[in-house]
């Protein structure tokens, strides 16, 4: 189409050529309305390709969207549990947008036009040499311009992404945290601290908008004057003789057509600039994210739950996370983990259910490690309630059920009830059916936590993952929480409990203790529990520490 479309941009030179060198000399009317109405049909038909050129280059970006959009999804729901610290984690679906924006922008048409300047600038040196050199000279020139603003925008337009991504970073956890901030008096103190974050994104899209204006400003001069140069020195070579006026009219028309993919180029130049840092972002992390697809469809696990010597590390620290895990879990067990503040456990309870993946050794499923598994199939084995509870816009039935289209009211109740959550649900105003996020029926923490639990034993899933389920539970919910553990084990389910409080650790069969990402104890809650009991409190202290607190006053409950 851009072959054909730049063949018709030659239909006004030709035609003033021959009004010129044809019509007025002869002055033959019907000749010109021949010419007329050749021209009229040519660029009706330009206009139309034109069109469809840029119909065709919208629907590109928008099949690219339809391509990309499922794993950019994943990759953001994914992000801030595989990369922790992320400064903005909806940065891939901005990236998205910006290179969809600039597939379906005029962009692209200048880079497709750009290879039609030889055959313009060819076509000027048949009518005269000193007229295809004056046009060359002013295209080298123009050309000297993108290459300079290309240069001088990649600086700030790096810059300007990641002034972005922290002021947008910055902004969503103000939001996230908003009652701490207004309660606490914090309002002004990360109003200034915003302020300066987005005055150094204004100052980089000020530097950006400043080079690339200036470069789009005197490209357009430049073509401006070069036209005005060609049509003089056109008259130059009227006046003497060596050439006519119809090359002189055509010549000046072909200047400007062939300088025009040039300045298209150099005022889109920001767009491309962005869309390629985006799609630099974007790539890698699409590549290294793995969807899951076309994965054998493996058989519901009934036996065990296994970790092998499980390290997990992220960047930075001169030591992983965790160190060395390894023990095995048996179809009807319950394992209460717990320890100090930042000794691993709730990065333990991530690597069990698949959120982060370890960075050696193997979490397996009956034998099979989680990256064997469909992503969605090992979904329906999963139970997973984490530390931080939130419910996701929808109705309570839908929160419980995981959205699934499919989810029968059986199954939705059965979770409820094994929840102890029954009940209190049909006090909301519409039951199951109360919707719930913006706008809806606002829960209190403990409701949340209950809800959530409910929706980690739906499907009756073989692992079930609690992070400090009774975190925010009263008595009666945490009664219910006891009850539903043993309900998991009954059924020859395998529940992992992580445990500040002693008394979620009531059902368990089994104790595992962790401390600087190492496990220290395991096995028995009898055993593991008489062992703790019987270390002395550390020297100079006047209390026991954190993690023998816990189990001294689970030993003191059993």
């Amino acid at each position: 189409m851009s072959s054909v479309i730049n063949a018709l941009y030659l239909t006004g030179s030709f035609f003033m050529l021959e009004v010129y060198d044809r019509v007025l000399p002869s002055r033959h009317l019907a000749t010109l309305a021949g010419l007329c109405a050749i021209a009229a049909f040519l660029f009706i038909f330009q206009g139309f390709l034109d069109a469809l050129r840029g119909r065709i280059l919208t629907r590109v970006g928008l099949n690219l969207d339809n391509v990309l959009h499922d794993r950019v999804h994943a990759l953001i729901v994914r992000m801030p549990a595989s990369a922790r610290g992320q400064s903005d984690s909806l940065q891939p679906l901005r990236d998205l947008d910006h290179v969809r924006n600039f597939v379906s922008s005029a962009g692209p048409i200048a880079l497709f036009d750009l290879p039609w300047m030889p055959f313009y600038l060819l076509i000027c040196f048949v009518f005269h040499p000193w007229l295809g050199l004056a046009t060359l000279g002013g295209g080298l020139l123009l050309l000297s311009f993108t290459l300079a603003t290309d240069v001088m925008l990649r600086a700030p337009g790096r810059a300007g992404a990641f002034h972005s991504s922290r002021r947008n970073a910055l902004l969503e956890a103000a939001r996230r945290n908003a009652e701490t901030v207004q309660s606490m008096g914090m309002t002004d103190r990360l109003g200034m601290r915003w302020k300066q974050t987005n005055a150094e994104y204004l100052e980089s899209q000020r530097v950006t908008s400043d080079v690339g204006g200036s470069f789009s400003s005197a490209s357009k001069v430049l073509r401006m004057m070069l036209q005005s140069a060609v049509l003089a020195l056109g008259a130059y070579l009227v006046i003497n003789q060596e050439a006519s006026g119809g090359v002189m009219i055509a010549c000046s028309i072909l200047t400007s057509r062939a300088l025009a993919p040039v300045e298209l180029a150099l005022a889109h130049w920001k767009g491309f600039v962005a869309a390629r840092q985006s799609w630099a972002r974007l790539k890698p992390l699409l590549e290294a994210a793995t969807t899951g697809q076309d994965r054998t469809i493996l058989p519901a696990p009934r036996n065990a739950v296994s970790v092998e010597s499980a390290i997990w590390a992220v960047p930075g620290p001169d030591r992983p996370v965790l160190q060395d895990i390894s023990f095995t879990l048996e179809a009807g067990s319950a394992i209460g983990v717990v320890g100090p503040s930042a000794s691993g456990k709730s990065s333990l309870a991530r690597l069990l259910v698949g959120v982060t993946r370890p960075t050696r050794g193997k979490i397996r499923l009956d034998g099979a490690s989680l990256d064997q598994w469909d992503s969605v199939a090992l979904g329906d084995h999963i139970g997973y309630l984490p530390q931080d509870v939130d419910l996701l816009p929808g109705t309570v039935a839908e929160n419980i059920a995981r959205f699934a289209t499919d989810a029968s009211s059986e199954r939705l109740l059965k979770a409820a009830q094994a929840a102890g959550v029954h009940d209190l649900i049909l006090r909301f105003p519409d039951g199951y059916d109360t919707r719930l996020g913006e706008g809806g029926f606002v829960l209190s923490v403990g409701q949340r936590q209950r809800i959530a639990l409910a929706r980690a034993l739906y499907g009756d899933p073989f692992l079930t993952v609690l992070d400090e389920p009774n975190s925010n539970l009263d008595a009666d919910g945490e009664e219910a929480l006891t009850a539903a553990i043993h309900k998991v084990r009954e059924r020859g389910g395998v529940a992992v409990v992580v445990a500040h409080r002693p008394s979620a650790l009531a059902a368990c069969n089994l104790i595992l203790m962790m401390n600087d990402g190492k496990v220290t104890a395991f096995g028995p809650k009898d055993e593991v529990l008489g062992k703790i009991l019987r270390y002395p409190v550390p020297a100079g202290t006047n209390s026991p520490t954190p993690a023998l607190k816990i189990v001294q006053e689970a030993g003191a409950a059993k």
